[in-house]
């Protein structure tokens, strides 16, 4: 099972919603943990440059920079992008940042085997979702298609149970995603793994529900314009109810007060052995061919970060108890039994 398309990468559009956003998630950290405003320590503080993954923009500019200037006397300046775009602007030179953060281990393997660094910690896990709008005409259709979505059965019918007779709502979230008139929301799979991931998702779901075409049938072609949009706006635009319903990992409905859809473990993209298990399944983007990977973020301190000391510094606390407990306060699982990366 196997989807192909070539497109040049997209560019990254601006981030007015998640820094207004992320201003306002900074003065509530601050005021949670019983902390002095950033303002106040803003003259001691040592800058420290970040690139990571687009997804954990509300995480990395809210409740981590208040607490990483705390702990670690570090002002993080950001830069929120897809993990494949930030891996090659870093492997080109394009950018120089002090630490990169990325989701799944292809695009940390990129900077790791362009030798920019010799280890990368995993540091989190998260899982994929289906969010969806409150202001959506389908918003009660999904509300009843979340509180059942753990009861179809997945894989080869138990003996004894008809294919026709799988227990079961008259609609599902998967039949819902393909309703005449709705309006999904995913990223480039160009530039983002998560536009890769809700492919694999998809891709799982069709064939542990014997669904053949459903996955076509719900995205369109692999580039579809008229889904694709910027990470950093498609929960934004979900809030508005300009989207319907979008691709999301765990982790991002949350700052946006949106509801979502928990998908079974099968298809979630949180287990260790995605690949192992479904080795047929994979995904051609611009002649490269990628596999489903297991959805940890991993940080590394580059070997030219201008500020190595503190990049290194930073790269440790993330993996400590006092940033592993924001972490999971923000829906972030733990990194469980994955390793270290290497080139």
């Amino acid at each position: 099972m196997q989807y192909c398309a070539t497109l040049p990468a997209r560019s990254s559009a601006a981030l007015t919603r998640r820094r207004l956003l992320a201003r306002a998630l900074t003065f509530g950290a601050g005021a949670a943990f019983g902390f002095r405003p950033l303002s106040a320590l803003a003259d001691s503080l040592s800058p420290l440059d970040v690139a990571y993954a687009g997804s954990m923009g509300s995480l990395m500019e809210g409740p981590l920079k208040s607490l990483a200037a705390q702990a670690l006397n570090l002002d993080l300046h950001g830069r929120a992008q897809g993990s494949n775009a930030l891996a090659q602007l870093i492997v080109g030179g394009s950018i120089r940042p002090d630490v990169f953060i990325s989701v799944t281990p292809a695009p940390m393997l990129t900077v790791l085997r362009a030798g920019k660094a010799e280890i990368a910690q995993p540091i989190a896990r998260t899982e994929m979702v289906i969010a969806y709008s409150p202001k959506s005409k389908f918003a009660e259709k999904f509300a009843v298609a979340a509180r059942i979505a753990g009861s179809e059965i997945l894989g080869p019918v138990p003996a004894g149970i008809k294919e026709d007779r799988r227990p079961g709502p008259a609609v599902t979230w998967w039949q819902l995603l393909q309703e005449p008139g709705l309006r999904f929301g995913r990223t480039d799979p160009v530039t983002d793994p998560q536009g890769r991931n809700i492919i694999f998702t998809l891709m799982l779901a069709e064939k542990l529900l014997r669904r053949p075409g459903m996955a076509a049938k719900i995205l369109g072609p692999t580039i579809n314009p008229q889904q694709i949009f910027t990470e950093p706006t498609v929960q934004a635009r979900l809030q508005s109810g300009e989207l319907d319903a979008a691709s999301a990992y765990k982790t991002q409905p949350g700052p946006f007060n949106l509801p979502y859809i928990a998908l079974q473990p099968e298809i979630n993209l949180s287990g260790e052995r995605v690949h192992a298990d479904h080795p047929e399944i994979s995904l051609t983007v611009n002649g490269k061919t990628y596999q489903p990977e297991p959805l940890i973020f991993y940080a590394a301190a580059l070997k030219d970060a201008p500020s190595k000391k503190g990049a290194e510094a930073f790269v440790e606390w993330l993996t400590g108890a006092e940033a592993q407990a924001i972490f999971r306060r923000y829906h972030y699982g733990p990194s469980g039994a994955a390793s270290g990366l290497r080139a």
